[in-house]
């Protein structure tokens, strides 16, 4: 009688996450595969060939192991991605904690959080193409801060820096995807134990100490989280690079853009899969500091 109410116990905990695997499936191992048998193939101006070929992947690190140049195209290009996610991260990090710490711990009031966090969502209720055009008024050569600083005489000429810059893209991407930072920090912090707090105060730890010993150890969790949000989204993101960066600056998501512009997908599919072999590999080693599968 143990062995069948065992089994049974065991069968329907099998029922209840094959919509999660099926999900899972379909939505990500499919369509992963697909894009690495794509890279595979060979491609003409006019066609696409299914084979198996190293062509596309040989094109992309052409040059790259050749000491007596330069950086070749592909680095260069995984390096500028790197910096901006990195710069993003940074002060998406910065700003999302200091939010969630203020909501959770300044804020006593439910509805008030409740508010005050529905207020950090405005910026969502538009799309993002419309949000980074936004910004053109303001930091274009004609735009409000240059008139500002022409007009107080802090500079003679208008500061093309502020506009279609590397200053721009990271401004929008951190005006975009901070949010996501937010969410899942203020989550963590809003299940630590007050009486902890009151703990560590107690046995005199000031301000500081109490951030750095109790409320970021145990904020972790979040913050692993939304670090892999927010570095997923901006290691492909290409549109915002091209519209704040003025179609200059170059990133890995517009080389595959660009090559599916012009009907290279294998050579689109190579560039993807190693761009989410770089992002997993980022995703991992974060995954290695706290046990997300906890905090899910």
């Amino acid at each position: 009688m143990n062995m069948v109410f065992k089994f049974s116990k065991s069968l329907k905990f099998d029922w209840l996450i094959i919509p999660y695997s099926a999900v899972f499936l379909f939505f990500f191992i499919v369509p992963v595969t697909l894009v690495v048998i794509v890279s595979f193939w060979d491609y003409t101006e006019y066609s696409i060939i299914p084979d198996f070929i190293f062509l596309n992947y040989i094109e992309i690190f052409e040059d790259c192991f050749n000491l007596e140049k330069d950086l070749c195209v592909t680095l260069k290009t995984y390096w500028s991605t790197l910096v901006y996610c990195f710069l993003t991260w940074i002060f998406t990090i910065l700003i999302g904690f200091t939010i969630a710490y203020f909501l959770a711990f300044h804020v006593s009031s439910l509805s008030l959080q409740i508010v005050l966090f529905l207020i950090c969502t405005i910026p969502f209720w538009t799309s993002n193409v419309i949000r980074m055009i936004s910004w053109i008024p303001l930091l274009g050569r004609n735009g409000l801060i240059n008139q500002i600083l022409i007009s107080s005489g802090l500079v003679s000429e208008p500061q093309e820096w502020l506009m279609y810059s590397g200053f721009s893209v990271v401004l929008a991407f951190v005006h975009l995807y901070t949010l996501f930072m937010i969410v899942p920090i203020f989550n963590s912090m809003i299940k630590i134990d007050k009486s902890l707090i009151e703990a560590a105060s107690d046995s005199g730890a000031n301000r500081w100490q109490t951030l750095w010993q109790v409320i970021i150890p145990l904020s972790k969790p979040g913050i692993v989280i939304g670090s892999i949000f927010v570095i997923t989204i901006v290691m492909g993101d290409f549109i915002t690079i091209g519209i704040m960066g003025g179609q200059q600056i170059a990133s890995v998501g517009k080389i595959i853009n660009v090559q599916m512009n012009y009907l290279q997908f294998p050579a689109a599919a190579a560039n993807a899969v190693i761009l989410i072999f770089t992002t997993l590999l980022i995703i991992w080693g974060m995954t290695k500091m706290i046990d997300i599968r906890k905090e899910l």
